[in-house]
C-alpha cells in the first residue's frame, strides 16, 4: 500500500540496516555491475601500499543504491521525484550501515525528507535529501 500524505508528520523518521557486515565480495560484485573497477574498490595491494588507505572501500554509489532502496521501502516504488547525496566517509569491509529518512515537509502530495546514512559506529557515510509523491 503506499504511502499516505495524511500519515506523515514533520520530524518522522523512518530507518533500516541497509547492509550487515559488508563483505569485500558484495564490492567486488558491485564493481562488476557498475563497470567501476577502480582499484580503490578492488585491489588490496594497491589501495594499502601505493594510496596508503587501510583497504579497499565502498564505492559512495554502492551506499547511495543501498539507501535508495530504503528510500522506496519507505515511499513506495516510482514514487521518487528527487534524490541526491553528498559521501561524508568511507564505507569498509565489514561495516554496518543504517539508513534513515526524516520528514521536513508535507504539501501539495510531495513530501521532503532529509536522508542520512550512518555505520555502526554512528559517523555519518552519506548525507542528502529526497522527494517523493504521496497520496
Amino acid at each position: 500500500m503506499a504511502l499516505q500524505a495524511s500519515e506523515l508528520n514533520v520530524g518522522d523518521t523512518h530507518s533500516e540496516c541497509i547492509v550487515e557486515d559488508l563483505k569485500r565480495t558484495q564490492i567486488v560484485q558491485y564493481a562488476g555491475t557498475s563497470g567501476d573497477y577502480n582499484p580503490l574498490h578492488t585491489d588490496e595491494v594497491f589501495t594499502t601500499k601505493v594510496a596508503g588507505y587501510p583497504s579497499v572501500f565502498a564505492h559512495g554509489m554502492l551506499t547511495m543504491g543501498m539507501t535508495g532502496a530504503m528510500l522506496t521501502n519507505y515511499v513506495g516504488d516510482g514514487r521518487l521525484t528527487k534524490y541526491g547525496v553528498r559521501f561524508t566517509n568511507q564505507v569498509w569491509p565489514g561495516d554496518t550501515l543504517t539508513a534513515e529518512a526524516k520528514v521536513e515537509s508535507v504539501e501539495d502530495g510531495i513530501v521532503k525528507l532529509a536522508v542520512t546514512t550512518t555505520n555502526q559506529d554512528g559517523a555519518t557515510v552519506l548525507s542528502g535529501y529526497a522527494e517523493a509523491r504521496v497520496d
